[in-house]
């Protein structure tokens, strides 16, 4: 098990604000998991009660309407933090995080992380500048879904998949998600995104095999209307 201080993934979040003393006092009590693709690493409700580091893998983070259906918040990669607001309030998670890919976390309970928080003022602001980088994101998706048409969303929302997951050896998009997690991120009914996604492909912007999407046309897809 590799050690906080030696672990180059601090350097993508708060992490790398602490000493070396307290990256070693997180080392010891930290607690590294494998989580599978399709597990669930916590859901909306649980008292999370710590930090997810993660080391390896994506995950979506979502919520449940009222109506039972599944809206995707975000996709979290390696690097990023899971769960930083249980840090700051005690309330219980308001969504939950499921793995799209196979992952490797490291938990540091709350209990453990508090006193950095309240010592170590640069960690503390780093924190917060993340948190707040998180609430614009939040009020641009909010915008988007009322000012732009589901099939604008929809081609963003592969822009943004093939900008910051990039495309394997044969050029599909590293991240394969189902149609229905397509319909989620954008907030439509599946048969909709399906609809779409045969558009986009009829006008040979994208082309498919399987699940796996492959962007043959950027600069048609970001004119998408």
């Amino acid at each position: 098990m590799s050690k906080c201080d030696q672990c180059i993934i601090k350097q993508f979040n708060s992490l790398k604000s602490l000493t070396h003393d307290e990256l070693l006092r997180i080392s010891n009590c930290k607690v590294s998991r494998i989580i599978k693709r399709g597990e669930s690493i916590f859901e909306e409700g649980e008292t999370v009660n710590g930090v997810f580091c993660v080391k390896d893998g994506i995950c979506k983070l979502s919520k449940l309407s009222a109506n039972g259906k599944d809206q995707i918040v975000k996709l979290v990669a390696k690097g990023d933090l899971l769960g930083r607001r249980s840090l700051i309030g005690d309330e219980s998670s308001n969504l939950s995080a499921v793995a799209l890919t196979d992952m490797e976390v490291c938990f540091i309970p709350k209990s453990e992380i508090i006193e950095d928080l309240q010592k170590n003022i640069n960690f503390s602001m780093d924190l917060l500048k993340q948190m707040a980088q998180d609430l614009k994101e939040s009020d641009n998706v909010i915008v988007d879904m009322a000012q732009k048409s589901v099939k604008q969303r929809l081609a963003e929302t592969l822009l943004y998949i093939y900008d910051n997951f990039g495309t394997t050896d044969k050029g599909y998009l590293n991240l394969s998600l189902s149609r229905e997690d397509y319909a989620n991120l954008v907030g439509t009914a599946t048969e909709s995104a399906i609809r779409i996604l045969s558009q986009f492909k009829k006008d040979k912007l994208i082309s498919t095999s399987g699940k796996q999407i492959k962007v043959e046309d950027l600069n048609m897809l970001k004119r998408v209307e």
